[in-house]
């Protein structure tokens, strides 16, 4: 479910979206802190959703698949609240924030066609899954999946869309082009 860009809570006050600055790679233990404290200290009314809009990345590393997630904006998160000045404090100096981004003193909200925007880009990559590849052409591989598992290879053609790559193997003393996934190759160590 997409959030609004703007909601009224219980007190009648709406909501608006704005840009917390934080330290790079802690977005998520912000946010943990945030969740787990809202509740606690009775913010529910005065603060909505805490996001950090990101997408699941799928890399290949060492022959091993790993699943990542890659935000948009390192060092921002998104937080829907009203502006009231406990609400702002407790926001502001929880671990790892440094500021509202803009004007700490006065933070501005994120106007409605940027938060949709933000928004509509998370929704659309909630269930992709994308893939990193750490492919070129003519990179030597070796296939650690498949009927042509420990061949060593040379990439001549790469299909995003499909995900695989067409690589160059010798069978039988001839080189022969295999069509195979991203996910049953390797970077060839001893290139």
């Amino acid at each position: 479910m997409i959030p609004s860009a703007e909601t009224e809570n219980d007190t009648g006050k709406e909501k608006h979206w704005y840009v917390l600055r934080v330290l790079t790679s802690k977005e998520e233990q912000v946010k943990t802190y945030l969740d787990q404290h809202i509740e606690r200290l009775g913010f529910q009314d005065s603060i909505g959703e805490v996001l950090i809009p990101s997408e699941t990345v799928i890399e290949m590393r060492d022959g091993k698949r790993r699943d990542k997630k890659r935000v948009f904006y390192p060092g921002y998160i998104l937080i829907e609240m009203t502006l009231e000045p406990r609400v702002k404090y407790f926001v502001e100096n929880a671990p790892s924030v440094m500021d509202f981004a803009g004007n700490p003193k006065d933070p501005t909200p994120l106007n409605v066609s940027e938060v949709n925007r933000i928004l509509g880009r998370v929704e659309e990559q909630k269930d992709k899954v994308t893939i990193d590849i750490p492919f070129q052409i003519d990179d030597k591989v070796k296939i650690t999946d498949g009927p042509f598992k420990d061949f060593i290879g040379s990439i001549k053609e790469i299909s995003h869309e499909k995900r695989k790559l067409k690589v160059l193997v010798s069978i039988f003393g001839r080189s022969t082009p295999v069509e195979v996934d991203f996910l049953q190759v390797t970077v060839n160590i001893t290139q």
